[in-house]
Parts: C-alpha cells; structure tokens; sequence
C-alpha cells in the first residue's frame, strides 16, 4: 500500500480534528462534507502510524500521540498561515472584536478605565471583558479563555509571550488618622500592627514575612480577603495594615480616605507584563490592543 505523505493540508485537516474533536466538527469548520473529513482522518492515521481520534462511548478523544504533536501542529499551522497572509492596520473605525483580558483584581482597578476610555474613542466595535484571575489561569491563553493576560507573570506557559510593562514596588496602605502615621513607621511598630492580606489562595505569609523574620520579628496577620478593592473597603472601615503596589489605583485610594507609607523592610520589586499566546502574533487587531495596553502603563504617571 502506498504510503500517504505529509502535506499542509493533512497538518490543517489534523489541527482542525484536534481543535475540534470530532470529525463532523472538523468538517464544518473547514467546509468539507463529513464523508470528506472522515477520508482525511484515514490519510493522516496512515501517515503517523497512529489512530488519532479514536471513538470514546459517543464522543471521540485523542490518542497520546496525538495529545503530544497538538502544540506543534498548532504552531506549524499559525506559521503557514502568517507565511501566506498580509497583515494589513485594522481599521479601528469598523473593527468588530470582543477580547477578553484576564487580569489581577489590582490591575483591573488601575487600568480598566483609561483602557475602556481609549478603546470607545478609536474602536467604539471593541468590545473588552476583564476576566478575574482564577484556578485555571495558567491554561487560559493557550485553551482561548482568554486574548491577553497583564499581571505579574509566574510560571507561563514555554509557547506564551510576555512582555513587561512596568516594575511595581509595594507600599503600606491604612485609614487617614491611624496611629501608625503618629510617629516615624520603625519595623517594631509595623511589625507590632494587624495586618490584612490580599489572596486569591488564603496565605498568611509572603516577602513582608520574610523580611520581619531577618531582623527577628513576627506580624499578627488578622484575616484575608480575595482582591484588591476589597482590601479597600475593609482597611477604610479598620485599623488595619495593608499593602498596596505604589502604583495601583491612586486616585481610589485617596478618594476612599486611605493614606499610603513606605514600608520599612527591604522588599522585592513586582514585574507587571502582558502575556498573550502566539496564535496572536500576526493578527494586527491583537497588536492594536497589545499597543494600547503598553500605551496606558506608560501614561499612568505613578509608574
């Protein structure tokens, strides 16, 4: 039997089965009959060696082979595609797109209004939906949960791209008139506070810790709560201690009637980026909105 030889069409047919999952899938999506797709798929199995899809009660799931070149099909189809297109400016004016922007609660706060600001004045079609950081993060640009992602970037996917927007300091955030603003802020008396976390993930312990237990001393931390703004509310209605990145959301803070203070320790610095799968690259209405978000960092004038 003749053996069937790899081509871009076999690649796009398999990235297409793959994405898709099932052969009538596939077959809609790139407008073939499902008598059509299911020759292809015959193709392709003959090529690898390998069932591919195979038949899962009334689903069909992929083999471990086909689990395993997934990313690098993806990523062969992606270049083909960029090799054969021109990229052309959007026109912002008629720019139909719905993008979602996964983000810290912070950076939502700081960020949100100047970026829905420019986006209505020069692609009032753009349509933004801030998505709040959550368990599945580490998978939602490369599962399309998500276009764009800008916060402090850990553990990225190897394929993901990240480029940095601003380094961020933390600074001591509490209520106008709290004792600790009574007299010079020594590591005794900050460390002597009670204090209120922001975590996604209930810590109780973090870089500020660590910095208390080089010079021997312990903070009482009284509770946590899950994001940013609503550390807000708590610290302006307690005597508690939080933190803050110096540079999210001033104007919040100051209108809220919350004072910040430098902390007394020797902390780490904090990378905010934006991080977007390489699918990406070569759609110019991404780029727009990668430029836009770069733009707003670089206007924000605590950064």
């Amino acid at each position: 039997m003749r053996q069937t030889q790899p081509s871009l069409d076999l690649l796009i047919a398999l990235d297409a089965l793959l994405e898709e999952g099932s052969v009538s899938g596939a077959a809609l999506r790139l407008r073939l009959s499902e008598p059509a797709m299911s020759r292809t798929l015959g193709r392709i199995r003959r090529a690898m060696g390998d069932p591919i899809l195979v038949r899962s009660g009334r689903a069909m799931v992929p083999t471990p082979r086909a689990l395993a070149v997934q990313a690098e099909v993806r990523s062969l189809v992606e270049a083909a595609r960029r090799v054969f297109a021109s990229p052309a400016e959007p026109d912002l004016a008629t720019l139909r797109r719905d993008f979602a922007i996964l983000a810290s609660d912070a950076v939502i706060a700081a960020i949100a209004a100047p970026l829905l600001t420019r986006t209505v004045r020069q692609a009032p079609g753009v349509t933004l939906r801030f998505v709040p950081e959550g368990q599945t993060d580490v998978r939602a640009l490369r599962d399309g949960l998500a276009d764009l992602e800008v916060t402090v970037i850990q553990d990225a996917a190897p394929e993901t791209r990240v480029e940095p927007l601003a380094v961020d300091r933390p600074v001591g955030l509490v209520r106008a008139g709290h004792p600790l603003l009574e007299g010079p802020i020594t590591p005794e008396r900050y460390a002597d506070a009670d204090h209120l976390l922001v975590t996604r993930r209930g810590r109780l312990a973090g870089p500020i810790d660590r910095a208390l237990g080089e010079l021997g001393l312990r903070r009482r931390v009284v509770g946590t709560v899950p994001a940013f703004t609503q550390s807000l509310i708590v610290l302006r209605e307690t005597d508690l201690v939080g933190m803050v990145g110096a540079w999210q959301a001033p104007e919040a803070v100051a209108a809220l009637g919350l004072v910040t203070f430098e902390i007394p320790l020797e902390l780490p610095t904090m990378e905010i980026s934006q991080a977007w799968h390489p699918r990406h690259d070569a759609d110019a209405a991404h780029a727009w909105l990668r430029a836009t978000v770069r733009q707003v960092f670089a206007e924000q004038p605590a950064w």
